[in-house]
């Protein structure tokens, strides 16, 4: 026993001695009992301790408690201390087993048992100690032999037993003698209702069961495995009734390594229910008659027992629970019907209940969905549970979402996917919703490799998607159909984005395209504005990313991903009345589809893939064609081969007497049109050539001229032939060639009726031997379209457009008979005075002709057509001038408008139509008639007068100027519209006035215009600067210049721009005459300021057209009055200064804008030069131009906003010797800059840019006409200066032409140049007057 040496003790008490100094060796005297010294040890606190007084005290039952524990404390004290501990471990360890056993077997005192327990796993865990075999081998045995029965001391030696077979460093499997006793022992004592007995008794179950497994122990497996059903019995009904949950989980592990070894399994082939009193243990009290006959089902009695511990708040115990169920399910050789009880009995609930309240704890959610896929084997009784935990469900999969690579990803999708299928009523619209939004994001990350996918799983996802779609809460969430979207697009994208990523993913993700498309073309779908869009949204997919790749790697996409993209692609073309379908079907074809799908057949020759490929040939046929000739494919398809080579064998058959064939070969004939029209040749064009050559000798006699065949045939020969003229020649059979001839002459056939391609229908109008039936044809074309029943069956540069498109382009090529059939018709129509419809109809082609393509006319024109429309216009009478007449007109102003004037000169048929135009509007009541007829017949004569001015029609332009009537009517509106005074702009709304100025002044300017050219010399320009009344030179079409300054000043926008327009005009021819004849103005003063009274107002006006003319004119006028010394009113006029002074400052306003560079200060520029080259300059333009003004309008200028104007001023300032050199010189470097400038973008100013040609699609369009009119007086008149009006490489000239000149000036006069004094920078500002 341990004690101090300086302690005494009484001599009664043997446990204690006195202590006595030590010898010489050190080595501790005899206890107080005699006991030698061997048996103690020193510790570090100065005592010893005797093991034999230690085992003493503890082996008496009788030895007071405290006694007995104060030893032990003291033994655990001394044990802390290293060097007891390892002089003790290396000779007398042994002396505590027996005693420590002896004492946990008779003390029933808890502390001094957890004492016990405490120095035993101290010693246990010793390094290089041996002695715990021992404690097994004792306690074992101590628990074997029965002897403590089940008190206290039991207890205490289970669990310290529990704590041996804990520890890692014990042999213990082979120091347990008795282990059948032990584990019986154990077994019974399971039915004792203590429950810590039964926590105690399951642990060391437990430990044991582990250990014979792990060490393969087979004798105490066998012992497991016999006791096995009667354990598993008990420990279930402990398990049900225990409320402890240490007990439950120390049962639960004990349970699940049995089920681990399959124990349980067996268990259940003779189960404690089936058992016989017979063969039931007799000494078993716990077993009766009674009690086997009511024990419940071992399943039912498991799934009564886990409940509890699943309703537990320990999550380890839950997750253990759980554990154990997979365990004793998965190791069931056929675990369904094991699963079926266990479903029933509501496991499943308990675990969502689990699920529900895990809050996303990882080990948590994995046990429960480990267990729940298991228990989805048993689909018809799980599937009812899983609709109530379908709100947990949905909860799981959100935080699973968001693990990358969860490891049970797969599982929570399986069970998404079973409810929303076997269920599609119970996800409510928000849970479809929160359904499609976690999968789109799942989809989203993986697609961005933010996480990682399994290929199951990717593949369940589209199929749950497929699933919501069938759910009626689908429909009626129109968020999801966006989730649906993005989610189709990162699907297509993964599949095709990541190279790493299964191939066999391409299906399910094509798989999810087909049904959404199916989905969405329901009849319950397929007007639903979501669901047109999503419909949209897949082709758009199909397009942008599936087609491409497919193209581009179809080697690399196995036969069941290839057929999955076909018929993904067939059952978009199935919509043929899509319009989205009808673009996806030319996409396909543009994309060479005919032969890609040749190739997927070379790549795979399954009948699978062949019938499937040929279907959507046929369905594609369908869409493209409006003869739905694709039938003709589904009905040979089984007889028609894989490769192209083939098809082309079969049709150079004989078929006369095989239907098979014949219906083959015409399939054939489709295929080929079909491809080739679209520039996708399925083979060499010269084999093609050849086999078609053959199919047309063999089967003369059996060729059909009214099918469907006999349209193929011609339009693929022709496309052939026309291929040959253009690429290469080779030789051609004349035989078959007039075969094919004697088909299209002798037999009905349309045109429209069949596609065609544009270089088959050139071909066709090449050849001079079918004239008739092409011309039959045209008379087709031109019924169709007026009716507006225009067929779109023609196809070239790379477009699908009508039949009338085309021909109207042939007809403009003219390297065909299109035009000259096209008169032909119109005069045989003409001469045999055939019904007026058919006038109407023809007339009409031809101007949707030149309305397409205005070149035609130059074609209609060499053919002939003016004598075409002189023979119709004869027919007419002045009374009744038919319904065809307004066509007629139409027809006339657009060839006239766009036809050149070269092709108009030798032909002199149309004077005889103009003169007829000219009667029929003598005969009009009005001066100026106001139908549509009258107005587009005033159009026209504009247009022979502006042909004229041209060198063309010079003859009808001579007798429209020179015609009475024209001028008296012309003077007549004038007259009327003048009269109104300030009224005019209102009275226009209410009569027709303004209409009838609309076209008169046109009339009035082209007139004007050909003067010069059909009077050349007869016309006294001055007569229209007269009043009125008096006319001294022939009745030409007149109106005066104080009329027109009338009409500038009260007119409306549009009459002030004709009429400024005229008044150039004049201005402009009597300039001319001035300076030719040296004459002198003989108007009168007075008439003279009034005229410059309205245009001095006007060159500040709004619109820069009108002003520039007024400006124009005025300078005109100005320099008039310079010539005849009339210029004093300038020197004191305030306006002429205001002018001046106005464009000044807008020049020199620092940071002007650019416009007002381009075109505001334009008018003012002319009225400006005309006065600085006045020979008297007046006084004020030294001021308003003084030397600050013009530095900064230099300063202002840069190498962009240089005009032709802007350089003719400063060259006039220059000449006015207003520049001072140091201006001079800056001027000079910005003209150089701008010539720099010029040059950097000379491609782009160099640009031709050809005049818009327009055209009169109707005689109701008079409001076209009258625009047209105007644009074309605007075009060609002087005074154009917009930059619509004239071309860049126009401005860049006149630029040039101006700096050049300005340049000469410089190298002249560079020594007139004055001072260089620095001047200020110009900084006044007025007030801006707007000229009303």
């Amino acid at each position: 026993m341990f004690f101090l040496d300086s302690q005494v003790q009484d001599s009664s008490d043997h446990l204690l001695r006195d202590p006595a100094a030590a010898d010489l060796n050190h080595l501790p005297p005899p206890c107080a009992n005699g006991h030698r010294s061997t048996v103690s040890l020193r510790t570090d606190q100065g005592g010893a301790f005797c093991f034999l007084c230690f085992s003493d005290l503890v082996s008496n039952p009788r030895a007071p408690t405290v006694h007995v524990s104060y030893a032990l404390h003291q033994l655990s004290i001394a044990l802390s201390e290293p060097v007891f501990l390892r002089a003790l471990l290396s000779s007398h360890v042994r002396f505590l087993v027996s005693p420590l056993v002896n004492a946990l077997s008779i003390f029933d005192d808890a502390p001094i048992a957890s004492q016990i327990m405490d120095t035993i796993s101290l010693l246990c865990s010793a390094e290089e100690c041996s002695v715990g075999e021992e404690f097994v081998e004792r306690v074992s045995a101590q628990l074997s032999s029965g002897a403590l029965g089940w008190s206290r001391r039991q207890l205490h030696m289970l669990h310290c037993f529990g704590v041996l077979l804990s520890s890692e460093k014990i042999d213990i499997n082979s120091h347990i003698r008795d282990k059948e006793s032990l584990v019986c022992l154990l077994v019974e004592g399971l039915q004792l209702p203590s429950e810590e007995i039964r926590g105690e008794i399951f642990f060391v179950l437990y430990k044991f069961s582990a250990l014979q497994f792990t060490e393969h122990d087979v004798d105490g497996a066998e012992l497991l495995s016999s006791l096995c059903p009667k354990l598993l019995s008990l420990s279930l009904e402990a398990l049900a009734k225990t409320q402890r949950d240490e007990v439950r989980l120390n049962c639960i592990v004990l349970l699940t390594v049995l089920a681990q070894q399959g124990l349980s399994a067996e268990s259940r082939v003779s189960p404690v229910s089936s058992m016989s009193l017979d063969e039931v243990d007799n000494d078993d009290p716990m077993l009766t008659a009674e009690t086997v006959t009511v024990r419940p089902c071992l399943d039912v009695l498991f799934a009564e027992a886990i409940k509890g511990p699943l309703l537990s708040t320990d999550s380890e115990l839950q997750i253990k629970t759980l554990d154990l169920i997979f365990h004793y399910v998965s190791q069931e050789s056929i675990p369904s019907k094991q699963i079926e009880v266990l479903v029933e009995e509501n496991v499943a609930d308990y675990i969502f209940e689990i699920l529900r309240l895990s809050e996303c704890k990882d080990q948590v959610i994995n046990s429960c969905l480990r267990v729940l896929d298991l228990f989805s084997l048993a689909e018809h009784s799980f599937r009812k549970k899983l609709v109530i935990g379908f709100p947990s469900v949905i909860q799981v999969l959100h935080y699973v979402g968001e693990v990358p690579c969860h490891p049970f990803q797969i599982q929570t999708l399986k069970l998404v996917s079973s409810c929303v299928s076997d269920f599609p009523g119970i996800a409510s619209r928000s849970q479809v919703q929160e359904i499609a939004l976690i999968l789109k994001r799942i989809l989203e990350r993986y697609y961005s490799q933010e996480m990682g996918l399994f290929p199951d799983a990717f593949a369940i996802i589209c199929s749950i998607f497929v699933s919501l779609m069938k759910t009626p809460s689908f429909a009626e969430t129109p968020d999801v159909f966006k989730s649906l979207q993005e989610s189709l697009r990162h699907a297509v994208l993964v599949c095709l984005s990541i190279p790493e990523n299964d191939t066999t993913q391409i299906s399910h993700a094509v798989y999810l395209i087909n049904e959404v498309y199916v989905y969405c073309t329901s009849p319950t779908s397929i007007n639903n504005t979501s669901c047109i869009e999503l419909r949209h949204y897949v082709i758009d997919v199909c397009v942008s990313h599936l087609l491409p790749w497919f193209l581009s790697d179809v080697n690399e996409v196995n036969e069941e991903a290839t057929l999955g993209i076909v018929e993904t692609f067939h059952s978009i073309l199935l919509q043929n009345s899509d319009v989205k379908a009808m673009e996806f079907a030319e996409i396909l074809v543009s994309a060479d589809w005919f032969s890609f799908s040749f190739g997927c057949l070379g790549n795979f020759s399954s009948d699978k893939m062949k019938q499937r490929v040929y279907q959507m040939l046929s369905s594609l046929v369908d869409v493209l064609h409006r003869q739905k000739l694709g039938s003709y494919i589904r009905d040979a398809l089984f007889c028609l081969p894989s490769d192209p080579q083939d098809l082309l064998f079969l049709l150079g058959q004989d078929s006369s007497n095989n239907q098979e064939l014949a219906s083959c070969q015409f399939a054939a004939l489709i295929i080929f049109h079909t491809g080739w029209i679209h520039n996708d040749r399925l083979a060499d064009d010269k084999l093609v050539f050849a086999s078609l050559e053959q199919y047309i000798l063999v089967n003369r006699t059996s060729l059909i001229p009214d099918s469907p065949a006999m349209l193929q045939l011609v339009n693929l020969y022709s496309l052939c032939r026309s291929l040959q003229n253009k690429r290469y020649q080779i030789s051609y059979s004349l035989e078959a060639e007039r075969i094919v001839f004697h088909l299209l002459n002798e037999y009905e056939w349309d045109l429209g009726s069949c596609d065609i391609h544009m270089e088959s229908l050139t071909w066709l109008f090449q050849q001079e031997s079918i004239s008739k039936s092409l011309t039959y044809q045209i008379q087709k074309i031109s019924r169709n379209n007026l009716i507006g029943n225009e067929v779109h069956n023609v196809y070239g540069d790379a477009r699908h457009r009508s039949l009338t498109h085309w021909f109207a382009k042939l007809v403009s090529e003219g390297d065909n008979y299109a035009a000259t059939l096209l008169v032909n018709l119109l005069t045989h129509i003409a001469e045999k005075g055939e019904q007026e419809n058919d006038v109407v109809s023809v007339l009409n082609l031809m101007t949707t002709v030149v309305s397409k393509f205005p070149t035609a006319s130059n074609h209609l024109s060499i053919s002939g057509i003016g004598n075409a429309i002189h023979r119709l216009v004869c027919g007419f009478t002045n009374t009744s001038m038919g319904t065809s007449f307004a066509t007629l007109l139409v027809l006339i102003f657009n060839i006239l408008a766009s036809v050149q004037p070269e092709v108009l000169k030798n032909d002199e048929s149309w004077d005889t139509v103009f003169i007829k135009l000219l009667n029929y509007l003598s005969l009009r009541d009005t001066a100026i008639p106001q139908n549509h007829e009258g107005m587009m017949v005033t159009g026209i004569l504009c247009l022979v007068l502006y042909q004229s001015s041209h060198g063309a029609l010079l003859d009808s332009s001579r007798t429209i100027v020179v015609n009475s009537y024209l001028a008296s009517a012309i003077n007549t509106v004038v007259d009327v519209a003048c009269s109104k005074g300030s009224s005019l702009t209102q009275s226009q709304d209410e009569t027709n006035i303004g209409e009838a100025l609309a076209f008169t002044l046109p009339l009035y300017f082209f007139s004007l215009r050909s003067l010069q050219t059909v009077l050349a010399g007869a016309v006294d320009w001055q007569t229209f600067f007269t009043p009125s009344d008096n006319l001294e030179t022939l009745p030409v079409v007149c109106i005066h210049c104080h009329n027109l300054c009338r009409l500038m000043h009260f007119g409306t926008p549009q009459i002030k721009l004709m009429a400024s327009y005229c008044l150039l005009e004049l201005f402009t021819g009597l300039s001319q005459q001035i300076d030719i004849k040296k004459e002198q103005l003989r108007c009168s003063s007075s008439y003279l300021k009034s005229v410059k009274a309205v245009l001095s107002g006007l060159v500040f006006y709004d619109d820069i057209r009108v002003a520039t003319n007024s400006a124009l004119c005025l300078s005109m006028i100005i320099g008039w009055e310079d010539t005849e010394g009339r210029t004093e009113i300038l020197k004191t006029s305030s306006w002429y200064r205001f002018i001046a002074e106005e464009m000044s400052v807008s020049l020199a306003m620092p940071c002007s804008a650019s416009n007002t560079f381009l075109n505001h200060h334009k008018p003012a520029v002319h009225v400006t030069v005309a006065m600085l080259r006045l020979k008297k300059k007046p006084a004020w333009l030294r001021s308003v131009f003084d030397e600050s003004c013009i530095s900064s309008m230099i300063q202002n200028l840069n190498g962009t906003n240089v005009s032709s104007e802007i350089v003719i001023l400063f060259r006039e300032l220059m000449e006015a010797q207003l520049l001072n050199s140091d201006q001079v010189t800056k001027l000079d470097l910005v003209f150089l800059a701008c010539r720099k400038q010029m040059q950097r973008n000379g491609t782009e100013y160099e640009t031709v840019e050809e005049q818009m040609q327009r055209t009169v699609s109707s005689i109701d369009d008079h409001g076209e006409v009258c625009s047209y009119l105007v644009d074309l007086m605007v075009s060609y008149s002087l005074g154009h200066t917009s930059g619509s009006e004239a071309t860049c490489a126009q401005k860049k000239k006149q630029v040039l032409v101006e700096m050049e000149r300005f340049s000469e000036l410089l190298s002249t006069r560079r020594d007139n140049a004055t001072d260089t004094r620095p001047c200020k920078v110009y900084s006044r500002q007025r007030k801006r007057i707007h000229a009303k």
